[in-house]
């Protein structure tokens, strides 16, 4: 520990610094009326560094100590600014100001000072640390003891005494009076001082490595983060956090024959939700402007403009542009909105893929989860009811919840890869989570509700050969109430087409070569990757499409033609497939690059739900789905549908009619 004249030598540069760069923080923190409140002061290490490199390599080795000391001399600057303020007597002096540190983007930032929580040794011990990962589990807030004051019998001087995190939050009384004077007493006998306890809220949160950024074989690590005063409850379950703290450890509870072994903690400085970071980070001006020219220039074929985008889904694989759409779609999604009873509709669309071995469902589930930003993947074999939902975990004889894979998913994309191996009762878990959008807890004693705005994409194989005569439940094994709840459920059967496979084999041959490259800034060709995993982000968070009348009418038609013939489709015709309806010509608006859902919306959505059909009144204008392809002239060929499901519908005199009086 270093002496108190080195403490007193460092307290005057710090609160200087504070005052020259951060007096607005101080000054916000000031004119607060709670007294007895922790405020949180924000700083980045890279500035620290700029401005004295001594000072910040000191406080980077040994953070324990100067840490305090730092939060010492933001109290000292906060009384001078208190000062200066004294004229506008609208300052209240605080006693907790606790600086945190942002060592990101920092010269520090090396896989020494920001390693994988996997990679954490002995050697990070004592140094400022930050980690990356999401949180599993968000443990209950406690009153944790921070320190109480004892007085020497001998010398009657008193003395501050601090918990030890190493024993577990024990405060344990020194052998002899540690008061540091010329000639020690040497007393070995204390009074507590009454009244001199401190309190701080204390959280456990446990932190998890990103499936992301794992290697193949990885398993995911995870740590302890001890959070306390400002810092708790500012995270929860599946949120993605930068944590910056001081590694420990814990010795755990003392057993008879049992070795004690340390378990490696974080005492967190800062924690940073990084889950809108990713948001903001990557759409620039001119991003939107090169979206926007796009649009321009495919002004007089948008749906030519449209295929190009849908090209840039899955590359490897070639065609099946049905598939392509429907991916593209249940990314982006619908609009959430309330009814008039307060009771919230989902925007988020879900996608189930059956298919015959080797149709590329695999590749569509990793590419998707590559397109969203938050993304989990996992398989049927792999997944439990608890796996998918919530696990009751007992910890130190505390009962906690640690999140599944649709809670860590929340406002993002869940994969759920070979669908039909999962068990009968672990996938009823799902059935709230994807149309409610809340998982509903009681165990252990643990009654809550957690959310779940995930959008669910599954694939599966059927059940041996498919039967184009039986219902699709029959095919897959899945209860009418789980079909219902996806918006489009595709099926790819492999049929023998000798065309179809030459054409294939050729584009597989062709992708193997290693001169072929990708012209990035091309847009009119294929989009790569990141322009299209920005343009999807963009168009979700700044369109809201909203139905025209003649959207409408297209989208009644076509919902009571199909409750009227709906035989064999029982467990698809339910009012749910007129919500799919209005979410998916949402989504394809949104595509589109529009804020108003037209007839050419409405009928797109009518072609992805006909592909999910096995018999239907306008069946035989869609054909296999495996099969579809990239047409040249996409919006000639559009006509042709539009003019053929509108005579389906017996309603084109009415759109005719419509559309003159509109003119």
């Amino acid at each position: 520990m270093e002496n108190s004249a080195d403490a007193d030598y460092w307290k005057k540069p710090m609160a200087n610094f504070l005052i020259r760069y951060h007096s607005d923080q101080l000054r916000s923190i000031a004119s607060s009326p709670h007294s007895n409140l922790h405020f949180p002061l924000f700083l980045d290490f890279a500035e620290l560094m700029e401005d004295d490199p001594r000072l910040a390599r000191l406080l980077f080795a040994q953070p324990s100590t100067y840490l305090q000391i730092f939060d010492d001399a933001a109290l000292w600057a906060h009384k001078i600014i208190l000062g200066d303020m004294a004229a506008d007597k609208n300052g209240v002096e605080k006693s907790f100001i606790h600086v945190r540190i942002n060592i990101s983007g920092s010269p520090l930032e090396c896989p020494e000072a920001f390693p994988s929580i996997g990679r954490v040794r002995v050697q990070h011990r004592g140094i400022l640390l930050s980690l990356k990962g999401i949180v599993i589990r968000s443990g209950a807030i406690k009153m944790h003891e921070g320190e109480r004051k004892y007085t020497c019998h001998k010398c009657k001087n008193s003395f501050t005494v601090y918990p030890e995190v190493e024993a577990r939050n024990f405060i344990s009384l020194p052998p002899i009076c540690p008061i540091q004077k010329s000639n020690p007493c040497g007393g070995t006998k204390f009074q507590y001082v009454e009244n001199t306890i401190v309190c701080h809220d204390y959280q456990e949160i446990k932190i998890q490595e990103s499936t992301q950024v794992l290697g193949v074989g990885a398993i995911p690590r995870s740590i302890l983060v001890i959070l306390k005063d400002d810092l708790v409850d500012i995270v929860k379950a599946g949120d993605d956090v930068i944590v910056t703290g001081l590694l420990t450890a814990k010795w755990s509870p003392e057993l008879k024959d049992v070795r004690c072994d340390l378990d490696p903690v974080l005492i967190a400085n800062n924690v940073r939700r990084i889950n809108e970071l990713k948001s903001e980070i990557d759409i620039s001006n001119d991003t939107v402007m090169k979206f926007k020219k796009f649009w321009v220039h495919f002004k007089d074929a948008p749906l030519k403009g449209r295929n190009a985008i849908l090209r840039g889904i899955c590359p490897q694989v070639f065609g099946l542009f049905t598939v392509k759409l429907a991916v593209a779609l249940t990314l982006i999604g619908g609009v959430q909105h309330v009814d008039a009873s307060g009771t919230r509709v989902r925007g988020e669309s879900h996608l189930l893929l059956v298919g015959d071995p080797g149709t590329g469902k695999s590749q569509f589930l990793k590419f998707a989860a590559k397109l969203s930003n938050r993304s989990v993947i996992t398989t049927g074999l792999g997944s439990t009811s608890a796996g998918l939902t919530v696990t009751a975990v007992k910890d130190a004889g505390e009962w906690m919840l640690e999140a599944g894979a649709l809670v860590l998913a929340d406002g993002g994309l869940c994969c759920i890869d070979e669908f039909d191996s999962m068990r009968e009762h672990d996938r009823a878990t799902i059935h709230e989570a994807m149309e409610q959008q809340t998982i509903s807890v009681a165990k252990a004693g643990l009654v809550t509700t957690l959310s779940t705005r995930t959008t669910v994409f599954g694939a599966t194989n059927p059940k041996g050969h498919y039967d184009p005569d039986q219902p699709l439940s029959v095919n897959t094994t899945l209860s009418g109430p789980l079909l219902s709840r996806f918006d489009i459920v595709l099926v790819l059967l492999d049929t023998k087409n000798p065309e179809w496979d030459a054409v294939v084999s050729s584009h597989i041959l062709s992708e193997a070569e290693p001169d072929r490259t990708n012209n990035d800034e091309d847009l009119a060709n294929i989009w790569p990757l990141p322009t299209l995993k920005r343009y999807i982000h963009y168009v979700k968070e700044n369109f809201r499409p909203i139905l025209t009348r003649e959207a409408e009418m297209v989208i009644s038609s076509y919902y009571q033609l199909q409750r009227k013939s709906a035989t064999y489709n029982a467990a698809r015709t339910t009012v749910r497939m007129l919500e799919s309806l209005i979410r998916l010509a949402q989504a394809h608006a949104r595509l589109m690059f529009r804020n108003e859902v037209i007839r050419l919306d409405a009928i797109t959505a009518i072609l992805c739900i006909e592909s999910s059909m096995t018999t239907s009144a306008i069946v035989d204008c869609i054909g296999n789905a495996l099969h579809s392809n990239f047409t040249d002239n996409p919006d000639q060929e559009y006509a042709k549908q539009e003019k053929l499901i509108l005579e389906k519908l017996g309603s084109i005199d009415d759109f005719s009619d419509m559309n003159s009086v509109e003119d």
